[in-house]
This record gives structure tokens, sequence and C-alpha cells, in this order.
């Protein structure tokens, strides 16, 4: 482990962190906002909920270095524009997250739904402040695992030349030096767990009626 070398190159490793950062967050944050209205949609159409969840779980079978490299010809960027990287996480992440939301939704109780209605909300009401707060923990639960499965996914674009902490591993390969590839690795590692902490506390934020673990 060659200390100078990481205090020598701390201000490109910061750069290619952050740039992992956004490159993590941004898609899950896009593929939330589209996940809702699907996963709902899945949710109360029974003959559509098959198709959607369906089509949704193909999405994620598709390999990530075909996507990063075939988007380019689809959206007419260039090959290492981040761009590339942004869309095919978020397509992930959606596969994801549609489930995600259709099941949390799913977890209401229909007791809740009649009590709601019988209070007078109307349906976008008791969307918005019934259901979507109860079915957050679940929601939760596959955020967390879209934000650690994009921490690890975006190193492989660094294959196509896109800056971020996968460029560690691709620099350490090529000049046989072990510290760039325990550098990327422990940073990885310890922004999943950021990450990761940041989503629990934000549900426990939202959610300050369930109970506690000591």
């Amino acid at each position: 482990m060659r200390f100078d070398w990481l205090l020598r190159e701390s201000g490109a490793i910061a750069g290619l962190f952050w740039w992992h950062v956004g490159l993590s967050v941004v898609p899950v944050v896009i593929a939330l906002l589209l996940a809702i209205p699907l996963g709902w949609l899945a949710h109360r159409s029974g003959r559509l909920r098959s198709a959607i969840l369906g089509a949704a779980g193909l999405l994620y079978t598709i390999p990530s270095l075909a996507l990063f490299v075939l988007l380019p010809w689809v959206l007419h960027t260039r090959i290492l524009d981040p761009v590339n990287v942004v869309v095919a996480l978020s397509v992930y992440s959606l596969a994801l997250l549609v489930r995600t939301v259709s099941d949390g939704l799913a977890a209401v109780s229909p007791d809740t739904l009649q009590a709601a209605t019988a209070m007078g909300y109307r349906p976008v009401q008791r969307f918005l402040w019934v259901e979507l707060p109860i079915a957050v923990p679940v929601i939760a639960s596959g955020l967390r695992v879209a934000l650690v499965s994009n921490v690890s996914v975006v190193s492989v674009a660094a294959l196509v030349g896109t800056p971020q902490l996968g460029l560690l591993f691709t620099q350490g390969l090529q000049l046989r030096f072990v510290t760039p590839l325990i550098a990327g690795i422990v940073l990885c590692l310890l922004l999943a767990i950021v990450l990761d902490g940041i989503v629990i506390l934000l549900e426990r934020l939202l959610t300050p009626w369930q109970p506690r673990r000591s």
C-alpha cells in the first residue's frame, strides 16, 4: 500500500468519488419518480400487474456492459457521456423499484383504506397521505437494494471510460499496482454503507409511528 501515491492523487480520487456518488444516486431518484406511478398502476390493475412486473424484471436481465455500449447509438450521445450511465442505471433501478412500490401498496390494510375513505379522503389524497406513507418501509427496502447495486454496477462503466471510482480498478490492473485497487474497493464499500444508512435514517424520519428496535 503506497500512502504517498494516495496523498499525491487525493484530488483526482476525490473527483472520481463524487462522480461515483452522482452516478449512483441520480438514477435511483429518477427511477423512484417513475416507479411510483407504474407501481400504483401494477397494484391497481390486476390483469396488467403480471405484464408490468414481468417487463420490469426483464429489464434487469440486460447485461450492463452491453447497455453502456448500445445506449450512445440509441440516445445519440458520445460513448464517454455520463448520460449513458445515468439512463442505464435508471433502467436497472426502475426494474427493482416498480415491484417494490407495488408490493408496498399491496401491504396497506383494506381496513385502513376504508377508514381513510370514511374520513373523507379523495382517491388522490388517500394515495398521497395514507397509502404511500404506509408503504414507505417496503419502498425503503427496495431503495437500499437499488443504491447498493448501483454503487457496484457503476464501476463497470470504467470499461467505456466514464469517470468514477471504477477507473481506479482499470488503472491498478493496467499498472499492476495494488494501491488504486484497494482504494477503489474501500471507497465503494464506504459509499454503499453511507447511502444505506441515509435511506434508513430517512425511513425513520418518514415513519415515526413505526416501533423501533432498541
